[in-house]
């Protein structure tokens, strides 16, 4: 019999049902795939690579924890989307705020957000793992509703950035979602799976501003007669969020198997009440009693199978109370070492994900700044204009997702395309400084001059653009969760993935402003400073993904047929040298 696959083997959960020789229940929503079922009686290179010769079959998608799933990040991107088309006019009429720094709080406002996430979305990834993802998801839906609905009675700068500090700081339902998508699929079908959930977020990106734009006047301000103008689109988007909650505590289905066992929520909640009530109540909790042996129990020699029967049940409810504790968080059998779950592939993973981000939030707010400044700096493109460029770009995203990137994957890998994809976006960094100007007398160094040829260059970098960034985001869920040594520690993972989104989020604005800023001094050219700089940054995360090696990271059914049987046998040394 070979050696048994450790890239399939890897991404199981390490439960106690493994120590038995019985095969553990199935799970309502991850049916395994043929390949993690015969994996420990195929050869290590076929059950890793999933080759052409393997009879594996796509396992079917749970569709309806799937579209529990899609409309907690529907409800969630619509929300914190709605913020952003009257965040400037909610600014600017704050009082002691003076036109020239409506620009400076709209970006600490927003910051804020990001840098709160940053402090907790590592925790929240790490709590998904302790007591199970759906408390953590109805916590961050039920308290980031109750943010919005006082973010809606603001009426100070500083109120307005306090609750969105606590909005980020309850806020991490993104990773734990990304990790009960790695959970609920397996190798053969987490390809379909994450291909939607970029889709999700570009429709968020579309509801969102709707809710925020059309809920707010033009004239909107603080007085008498309106104390609170912004109160309409924040109490519409907790009433999303309140709507997504009960939908997710109804439907949605406990992910990681430590859990299942575990009591329902509501039980666990009530247990927890009674514990506080018996320790400070009790002298001696239940909990904390020494637990009754049954072997000092008298015998009963006649083998009346009565009492024998009481023993038992007096024996199950002493230990009920003494193990009641324990049933608050699921057991973990299996503990990992440090270098097992930030192996090499992921902190390359976490390290490209991170420039990813930076480099993604920084064209954003850049194409913001390009596309309004006046030449040559700038292309004066009107607010209609940017707009329209946006809505260009999100409709390409979901296009691209929903028809191409599929396909592309099975092409490529993912390794491949992640890799492919980060040098997209440095490549789009670089040709953005090289559009046309409006105008032929504003011309200065663009590869052409006049409204036409303007969109279409636009229009193609804002595609190359917009394509490398759901081709790297989808890449990387995939890439993530294949490297998670077992679903145990993916919670964590993916929290600490957002993390450094949150650090790229929070930093990638700021830099890409003053840089800006300083381009307009330089002459000729200077918008091509900060897009350089930028594009150089994203450059170096695409020399980083040559780095990323490990063969267990690719999806189940592709085939590896060149280049990759040394990484392979180089992998599986290194695994085999470390179980040593």
């Amino acid at each position: 019999m070979g050696r048994p696959n450790n890239g399939t083997a890897r991404r199981k959960s390490t439960t106690h049902y493994q120590t038995f020789p019985t095969p553990p229940p199935k799970s309502k929503g991850q049916p395994p795939s043929d390949t993690s079922r015969n994996s420990s009686h195929d050869g290590p290179h076929h059950a890793r690579t999933g080759s052409k010769g393997s009879n594996h079959e796509e396992s079917p998608l749970p569709i309806r924890q799937l579209f529990v799933l899609a409309i907690i990040s529907l409800s969630e991107q619509t929300a914190l989307n709605s913020i952003g088309p009257y965040l400037p006019q909610m600014v600017a009429t704050f009082e002691g705020v003076r036109p020239g720094q409506v620009g400076l709080y709209v970006g600490l406002v927003a910051s804020s957000f990001a840098l709160a996430q940053f402090a907790t979305n590592f925790f929240w990834g790490w709590l998904s793992d302790r007591i199970g993802r759906k408390p953590v998801v109805l916590t961050g839906t039920l308290l980031t509703a109750a943010c919005f609905v006082a973010f809606g009675f603001c009426e100070t700068l500083w109120q307005a950035i306090i609750v969105q500090v606590l909005m980020g700081l309850v806020n991490g339902n993104q990773g734990v979602v990304s990790t009960c998508l790695g959970e609920i699929t397996d190798r053969s079908n987490q390809s379909r799976a994450f291909t939607y959930l970029p889709v999700i977020y570009g429709l968020g990106g579309i509801t969102g501003p709707v809710v925020g734009g059309l809920l707010v006047s033009k004239n909107a301000h603080f007085s008498k007669k309106d104390p609170y103008p912004y109160i309409k689109p924040n109490l519409l988007s907790a009433a999303v969020l309140i709507v997504d909650l009960i939908i997710t505590m109804i439907f949605l289905e406990e992910s990681l198997e430590e859990a299942r066992d575990l009591p329902p929520l509501g039980k666990r909640v009530g247990n927890l009440f009674s514990w506080v009530w018996q320790f400070a109540s009790s002298s001696r909790p239940s909990y904390l009693r020494i637990p009754s042996i049954n072997h000092k129990r008298p015998l009963h020699i006649d083998g009346d199978a009565t009492n024998e029967e009481e023993d038992e049940e007096d024996s199950d409810s002493d230990s009920a109370s003494q193990t009641s504790i324990p049933e608050m968080i699921p057991h973990h059998t299996t503990d990992l070492t440090h270098s097992q779950i930030f192996n090499r592939d992921t902190l390359l993973l976490m390290c490209t994900y991170l420039i990813f981000q930076l480099s993604n939030v920084s064209y954003g707010s850049l194409y913001l700044i390009f596309g309004q400044a006046a030449p040559p700096t700038g292309r004066s493109l009107s607010p209609k204009e940017i707009g329209f460029s946006l809505a260009f770009a999100s409709a390409a995203t979901i296009v691209f997702q929903l028809g191409f990137f599929g396909r592309l994957r099975e092409k490529l890998g993912n390794r491949l395309t992640y890799k492919s994809c980060m040098a997209a976006m440095a490549l789009a960094f670089i040709l953005t400084p090289w559009v046309g100007y409006k105008d032929s007398k504003n011309g200065d160094g663009g590869i052409s001059s006049g409204k036409v040829w303007l969109w279409i260059e636009l229009g193609f970098v804002l595609l190359l653009k917009s394509v490398a960034a759901v081709g790297c985001l989808t890449s990387f869920l995939l890439l993530i969760t294949n490297s998670a040594p077992n679903h145990s520690v993916l919670g964590t993972l993916n929290g600490l993935a957002q993390t450094l989104s949150a650090a790229g989020r929070a930093v990638g604005p700021f830099f890409a402003g003053g840089l800006f800023s300083l381009g307009t001094h330089v002459e000729p050219k200077g918008e091509a400073v900060a897009f350089g700089v930028f594009g150089g940054v994203a450059f170096v995360g695409f020399l980083m993904t040559f780095g990323i090696r490990g063969a267990n990271l690719e999806s189940e059914g592709w085939d590896e047929e060149e280049g990759s049987e040394g990484d392979e046998e180089e992998d599986d040394d290194e695994e085999e040298d470390h179980a040593r």
